[in-house]
């Protein structure tokens, strides 16, 4: 496994992968991996001959108050998994590298990253996709394989490669939940024993949501009412529950296929997000 820490040198590797005839597949990841983040290499593997894995917990999708300085960071266990899976290069740049000293250009999507997330979070979707952006150019992806649990990041960077026409094939791969049901994520850690178990509140909200749905019930309002009660009791606070199209993240006036179930909650100081695609 090849370490590449500049954009040069891992935009040489990928040209000459591609003068080979072979392809390549980007997986974004924040580092501090875990199964979540593993089970979009195999995917990536199954999509492209070439997978390179990005580590770099970027600076600008983080707001002035939120836990950039605190965000879990492994980068030599992180390398021992990735070489585990067969990964034929890792790029982990510096934020210097990756921005350079005067950087003044970010990417705005003006609609899908205002609402949900974006509401709370107004600066985490122009950091996500300048990044985003900037990997697709260093890597040369023909590929990019990025997680449903994050169903809004999902969505926003499908319609930044729609809108700006960017020759990446965008691949979303099934959310991962640990053993007892909680959606996996690098901020887990963060949950004391206590936090965990209250934590199990909000897939065990969106479980009953679900079965809701197959037992013939389609009123989104019924469904929200019941997400945020549940929530009310087991959270510390509540940033939104919505009823959405998973595509288009405009509210939905009646549960049918495609519909994305999605909520965001705090847990002690821990915020979670979790979500259910309806089938």
């Amino acid at each position: 496994m090849k370490v590449c820490r500049t954009k040069k040198s891992l935009s040489a590797l990928s040209a000459a992968w591609h003068r080979a005839g072979e392809t390549v597949a980007l997986v974004p990841t924040m580092g501090f991996l875990h199964e979540g983040h593993l089970s979009l290499v195999r995917l990536a593997k199954k999509k492209a001959r070439r997978v390179v894995v990005s580590v770099f917990v970027n600076p600008t999708q983080f707001g002035p108050n939120e836990d950039f300085a605190q965000y879990p960071r492994d980068e030599r266990r992180d390398f021992a998994l990735l070489r585990a899976e067969g990964v034929d290069a890792v790029f982990a740049p510096t934020p210097e590298e990756m921005y350079g000293a005067e950087a003044t250009v970010s990417l705005v999507e003006s609609k899908l990253s205002k609402v949900m997330c974006g509401a709370f979070r107004p600066i985490h979707f122009a950091g996500v996709l300048t990044v985003v952006l900037k990997l697709f150019n260093a890597s040369r992806a023909d590929v990019a394989v990025f997680g449903r649990k994050d169903a809004q990041q999902l969505a926003v960077i499908r319609r930044m490669v729609r809108d700006l026409d960017v020759p990446v094939r965008i691949v979303g791969a099934p959310l991962v939940r640990e053993k007892d049901g909680l959606a996996l994520s690098s901020r887990n850690t963060y949950l004391s024993p206590a936090e965990h178990e209250r934590a199990l509140a909000l897939h065990e909200a969106l479980d009953e949501a679900e079965a809701d749905y197959k037992a013939g019930r389609t009123d989104p309002r019924r469904s929200v009412a019941k997400i945020e009660k549940a929530l009310a009791k087991a959270c510390d606070r509540v940033d939104y529950v919505v009823a959405v199209d998973a595509d288009t993240l405009e509210p939905v006036k009646k549960l049918g296929p495609n519909t994305l179930l999605a909520l965001a909650a705090y847990v002690g100081k821990t915020r979670l997000i979790d979500n259910h695609v309806l089938r």
